[in-house]
């Protein structure tokens, strides 16, 4: 019966992996004020930016519902799970909860849950990477084990426009002393090895920050040959700027840019841009 990857839809998915059957998105739901949006194909993210901006309060999010995820564990023999960080989001709580109920129904096939400790971007790599094991035909459980060690050492950075979703919605608790009010700097973000959200480096500029973060990946040697994936919220030039400038500094094998979801563009907001490799 082969294998399903399911993602939940922080995953910003390349128009290629849209079409590949193997990947499956569960939506999360995004509520701004008295409207909400499903994260799924009907998903207007500039419809989604206008309402943010119009809106004096935090969006919130809701993460799926267990049977969301457990609706496609008999569709094949072997699924994989691909969520949000679990210090971000409840998504891997939610996909941890179904795997337990379909085990206490007498559900038989192979199920992991994979926490990427990222988001966006990093998201996007883990999905790449199960598929390419997958597709080597190993067993489910060296899948597993390989795609857990490369997450082990994916690094995810990125350069945000506005910090205000993350903050307002408690995502920032080891940077908040460093948020002010003024937007003439740009922080330069990261992730820590469980996933939280750490400070890189700033700049005075969007451009400036985005370089620093192309400098941070060429210094680090074991990016040779490596997928870059760069997703971007509304801002298609930025991302194409980091393109450019990993190919002129980097030695990477691939690089991939893609745009935000619904989710991805609650943190991100206008003007995002995440990378992952």
């Amino acid at each position: 019966m082969g294998y399903k990857i399911l993602c939940d839809s922080c995953t910003d998915f390349t128009p290629e992996m849209e079409r590949e059957d193997c990947f499956v998105r569960i939506p999360l739901t995004i509520f701004v004020g008295q409207q909400s949006f499903v994260d799924d194909d009907t998903m207007d993210t500039g419809v989604l930016l206008a309402a943010m901006k119009a809106s004096h309060s935090a969006p919130k999010t809701a993460c799926p519902a267990p049977e969301q995820y457990m609706r496609y564990f008999d569709q094949a023999e072997d699924i994989y799970i691909v969520t949000l960080s679990e210090r971000l989001s409840g998504s891997y709580n939610a996909a941890d909860q179904a795997v337990k109920c379909y085990r206490e129904e007498g559900g038989t096939h192979n199920v992991h849950v994979f926490n990427s400790r990222s988001a966006s971007a990093g998201q996007v790599q883990a999905a790449l990477k199960i598929r390419e094991l997958a597709e080597q035909g190993l067993p489910f459980a060296e899948v597993v084990k390989q795609a857990e060690r490369y997450l082990d050492e994916m690094q995810t950075m990125f350069v945000l426009e506005n910090l205000d979703n993350l903050r307002k919605n408690g995502r920032l608790t080891k940077v908040q002393a460093l948020v002010t009010g003024s937007l003439r700097i740009k922080l330069l973000m990261g992730a820590t090895p469980e996933g939280e959200i750490i400070k890189l480096g700033q700049g005075f500029t969007e451009r400036q920050a985005l370089n620093k973060m192309v400098s941070r990946m060429a210094e680090c040697a074991s990016h040779a040959g490596k997928r870059l994936v760069v997703s971007h919220c509304n801002c298609a030039e930025r991302a194409e700027y980091v393109r450019s400038m990993a190919e002129k500094l980097c030695r990477f094998g691939e690089i991939l840019v893609t745009a935000t979801g619904g989710i991805s563009t609650v943190y991100a907001y206008d003007g995002g841009v995440v990378v992952a490799y």
